[in-house]
């Protein structure tokens, strides 16, 4: 799908990755809404962005801003479900509460959007959808049990999904990042990996979403070639890669990582 011209709803747009999706999207002629929790990050952005660019606030843990905010875009034709909440930690050390929001977040909140913004879409024979996944979506690490559920279960619910709309003309893309530098979960923590693990940028992130929309992938993985190798081998693998992965230090970044994001929650 061509994206000038176009409309579009980014959630989580108050993020650093949100931000590059943003302008990334912006650059590309899309007219955009931009939603999150926090208005007074995304009220400069939108101005920035210049006339035609709105503000929705909206709480996706929140079954009725979920429903509000659907109706409010009926019509768009392109939702980018980028909005996440982090979930590292042992199962066992979270909170009932704690997992129902990020399930409702990560996972919910997508999926009610494409059922009600996807029926427009379907109607009018043309439309898009982004789903932001993981590399935790395909390689589940220690203390990634929650949020991997989430990742893992965008997967499989944009390769269905994506098989029902192609008759229907609405491209369905799920989008696969690494560890991202300068924005982002990780560099929100200030956990520093070691050297040999590669990372991408934000920027990388919002071109490999304008890629999914303009060529209509099925999946898109935004990882330098040797983080997609070890994606590769972890699906073809997973018994080895696990016991690989323990060895490289991945429980030590598992455990910094859980500490730092429960200390923000």
């Amino acid at each position: 799908m061509i994206i000038a011209g176009r409309t579009a709803l980014l959630t989580g747009a108050s993020g650093g990755i949100g931000h590059a999706i943003a302008r990334r999207l912006h650059q590309a002629g899309a007219q955009l809404t931009l939603t999150g929790r926090r208005t007074e990050v995304l009220e400069p952005l939108a101005a920035e962005l210049g006339s035609g660019t709105r503000v929705i606030a909206a709480d996706l843990a929140d079954r009725g801003d979920v429903q509000r905010l659907a109706a409010e875009c009926a019509g768009v034709d392109l939702l980018v479900a980028n909005a996440a909440l982090p979930g590292s930690g042992d199962l066992l050390g979270f909170d009932p509460d704690d997992i129902d929001r990020a399930l409702e977040v990560n996972l919910r909140a997508p999926i009610i959007l494409a059922r009600l913004l996807g029926e427009g879409m379907a109607e009018r024979e043309a439309g898009h959808i982004v789903l932001m996944s993981s590399a935790a979506g395909k390689a589940a690490t220690p203390g990634s049990s929650v949020y991997s559920a989430t990742k893992y279960g965008l997967r499989g619910f944009g390769r269905g999904l994506r098989a029902d709309m192609a008759p229907r003309h609405v491209g369905v893309s799920v989008v696969f990042p690494g560890f991202i530098r300068e924005a982002g979960m990780l560099h929100d923590t200030g956990v520093q990996l070691p050297w040999f693990v590669a990372t991408s940028t934000p920027r990388q992130v919002a071109e490999g979403v304008c890629d999914a929309i303009e060529r209509n992938h099925a999946e898109l993985d935004v990882a330098p070639i040797t983080a997609r190798a070890g994606l590769k081998f972890a699906e073809l693998a997973p018994g080895l890669s696990d016991r690989i992965s323990e060895r490289l230090g991945s429980r030590t970044i598992a455990d910094d990582l859980a500490r730092a994001q429960a200390a923000k929650r």
